[in-house]
């Protein structure tokens, strides 16, 4: 048990969930309706295993600045319950599963953008941005919104402009989620030498940021419903929860305010935020008029 539970714990166990519920949002928004259920387990587990595999090796690469943080000093292949090898090779297996499946089951398009996003973020991100320039967490976002275009496009194996509404939307959303995180744990990045925006610019900087972020992905959720994707259940939500989110927040400029307190709290609502819009785009989804 003690093995399982190590060659789990490389994996990040929390992001692939995360990204099943958004693989599955994208799926459900595409299928309108109409689901193949064995096509909807072969993405959510084909793309569960990339997003595995991609955690592994990078667990693997970030070794060393496991080691300075916090956060991530206990993990298994900083404290050595699982070797560098071992990670590596169990990353590298379950890469080759995801992508057979993912290959089988359903077309070139989704292939092309699950390839896309861990080549972004094993190879772009984690080996060179996250280390060496302000600009990693914009590069690592579109590693983060490709998975709920992948279970898009493996609906209707095309690229087309509902997808590209959430790859700009899911992208849109890593940043502040992302931001808030570096703030409330600052001391963590400042350690790891992780240029991140609050280390490298500062924490006001850094809210300024979150804000105009936060404005951007609200109205880009709003294109779900415009471009007739999503029906008025999606758009009450979306303007709900982007909107509760935008004042939380402007919150952080109050003069008395508890910066780690309130980047925790800009966090857990984008987790809110992000699994809300997910569930609410499977459910209340629409074939787009088409224009003669």
């Amino acid at each position: 048990m003690k093995t399982f539970t190590r060659y789990l714990l490389v994996t990040k166990p929390g992001i692939i969930m995360g990204n099943f519920i958004s693989v599955a949002g994208g799926f459900f928004l595409a299928a309108q309706g109409s689901v193949d259920i064995t096509l909807l387990l072969a993405t959510l587990m084909g793309l569960s295993l990339v997003v595995a595999s991609g955690c592994a090796i990078n667990n693997c690469i970030d070794r060393d600045i496991d080691s300075r943080m916090q956060r991530t000093c206990k993990r298994v292949t900083v404290t050595g319950e699982l070797s560098a090898q071992a990670a590596l090779a169990h990353g590298v297996l379950l890469g080759i599963a995801g992508f057979a499946m993912l290959a089988y089951f359903t077309n070139p398009v989704a292939v092309f953008f699950a390839a896309f996003g861990f080549v972004i973020y094993v190879g772009v991100y984690s080996l060179w941005m996250k280390r060496n320039s302000v600009y990693g967490t914009l590069v690592g976002s579109l590693s983060g919104a490709v998975p709920p275009v992948v279970g898009y496009c493996a609906v209707n194996g095309s690229f087309d402009t509902g997808a590209a509404i959430l790859l700009l939307m899911f992208c849109l959303w890593q940043m502040p989620h992302s931001y808030a995180i570096a703030i409330f744990r600052f001391a963590d990045y400042e350690a790891a030498g992780i240029p991140v925006l609050p280390v490298a610019q500062g924490i006001s900087k850094a809210k300024l940021h979150i804000v105009l972020y936060i404005l951007a992905f609200a109205l880009v959720t709003v294109l779900l419903t415009a471009t007739g994707y999503a029906g008025y259940g999606f758009l009450s939500v979306a303007c709900a929860t982007s909107l509760w989110w935008l004042g939380m927040a402007l919150r952080g400029w109050k003069m008395d305010v508890n910066d780690i307190r309130w980047a925790r709290q800009v966090f857990a609502f984008s987790i809110v935020t992000i699994t809300a819009l997910s569930v609410a785009m499977a459910l209340d989804c629409q074939a787009p008029a088409v224009l003669s």
